[in-house]
């Protein structure tokens, strides 16, 4: 199918099933079951974006006995068949393929979808899954803006499903020790939050614009994003570092760290109420459009602020300092000063948060046993508007005010405004 004849697709059944969507924005009903899973049973999952970390996520669920890989989409037909050649050299038979995710969801036999598009692709997806009666499994940033975000809660919530971010490492145990042990005041009294990111990596320098390749249907790669030229360095992983598509290394691995924050302060239904830009600088030949460093300081109602430091030559990772110590945490390193803050926590009125360790698998469970995943979509829109307000802040070059309750920037008409963006006609985020 290509790009002009997706237009013409029935539109109007997800615009059907969304109706009535929004008066129960804020309830949290009951999770209701697509259909009922016995013990032998497997959660059917179609894919939706199947290259880089789509193709990482194909191979782990590839690997489970409770899941069966059933369908795969993507607008690259190369990229497609690469993964449609991994998925029958691993079962020894072709899973219907597509190019037009909405295909793929009116089919009857797939119970739940695992997102891993660019990020300008998280919502639309995400909502229509939710619409068609599909769980969902979308990749971190849960959104490309603070309004997708919660409308794609308010999505999973109206059609009761199962949504999971993908921020593994909630999934992670020294990720939970440290949080666990902030939220049980092992620290004492919080001094300082400072969250250090990479820098940016692309792969430069810039190239002129070009021709797409014949494999790629690159209208319906820009879907809802603004129609601008096809470049080379503009699509696949670097689609990272171009404000129509994401947000840089803010939204890349800020949307793990910043996520990691919120857990440990438990503030997974908050956020903070001021969001300052320190230090901003970019690219002196404009390779990408993001930030090439940046420092960005949130200050939560409570007085802790947190220091966001991207490519300023800070370890990748979290570090709490409090009254009583501090602790370090990135993947796969723990440290803590005095080592017992690591301790078990004990007692009846111990913080003991929820144990995964396994992202996929928790999803998986979750669905079979109608619950809230470890990184839910609320988790996952909150943790994500983080990342958005300081990009927000950085962009204007001045600091904000963040309303975590009505999720509203207070007497900032031009800041406020930043908090959606508008889709590229046909598409539209209707609920």
């Amino acid at each position: 199918m290509t790009s002009d004849e997706h237009r013409g697709l029935s539109r109007r059944r997800f615009l059907g099933r969304a109706a009535g969507l929004g008066a129960s924005a804020w309830a949290f009903p009951a999770l209701v079951p697509a259909r009922a899973f016995g013990a032998a049973d497997r959660v059917r999952v179609g894919f939706i974006g199947v290259r880089n970390q789509g193709t990482n996520n194909l191979k782990a669920l590839l690997s489970r006995d409770d899941a069966e890989v059933a369908a795969l989409c993507d607008v690259d037909r190369d990229v497609l068949a690469a993964a449609s050649n991994l998925v029958s050299d691993r079962l020894g038979r072709v899973v219907p393929s597509f190019h037009d995710y909405r295909e793929l969801l009116d089919r009857p036999d797939i119970d739940a979808v695992l997102i891993t598009t660019p990020d300008h692709w998280h919502a639309l997806p995400t909502v229509h899954a939710c619409q068609a009666g599909k769980d969902v499994y979308c990749e971190k940033p849960l959104s490309l803006t603070v309004a997708e975000g919660r409308t794609m809660a308010t999505a999973a919530r109206t059609h009761d499903r199962v949504v999971q971010t993908g921020s593994q490492q909630r999934s992670a145990p020294e990720f939970r020790r440290a949080a666990e042990a902030v939220r049980n005041g092992r620290l004492g009294t919080i001094r300082s939050i400072t969250v250090g990111l990479p820098g940016v990596n692309f792969d430069g320098p810039a190239v002129p614009d070009a021709e797409p390749p014949a494999a790629l249907d690159y209208n319906f790669w820009l879907g809802p994003a603004p129609d601008r030229p096809y470049n080379p360095k503009q699509v696949h992983y670097l689609f990272r570092f171009f404000w129509p598509y994401s947000g840089g290394q803010m939204t890349n691995f800020g949307a793990h760290h910043l996520d990691i924050v919120q857990w440990a302060l438990g503030r997974d239904d908050s956020g903070p109420v001021h969001v300052e830009p320190v230090s901003v600088e970019y690219h002196p030949e404009g390779w990408y459009e993001v930030p090439r460093t940046s420092e960005v300081v949130y200050t939560y109602d409570d007085g802790v602020r947190v220091r966001c430091r991207q490519g300023l030559g800070d370890p990748s990772g979290i570090r709490f300092e409090g009254t009583e110590g501090s602790i370090f945490v990135a993947r796969g390193r723990l440290q803590a000063d005095p080592e017992e803050l690591l301790s078990e926590p004990s007692g009846p009125d111990a913080v003991r948060l929820e144990e995964s360790r396994d992202h996929h698998q928790n999803w998986i469970d979750c669905i079979r046993e109608r619950r809230r995943p470890i990184c839910d979509v609320e988790v996952g829109h909150r943790s994500a508007t983080l990342c958005h307000l300081g990009n927000i802040a950085a962009r204007l070059g001045r600091s904000i005010r963040w309303d975590p309750d009505r999720e509203t920037i207070p007497g900032d008409s031009e800041a406020g405004a930043m908090l959606s963006r508008p889709y590229r006609k046909p598409w539209a985020l209707d609920i």
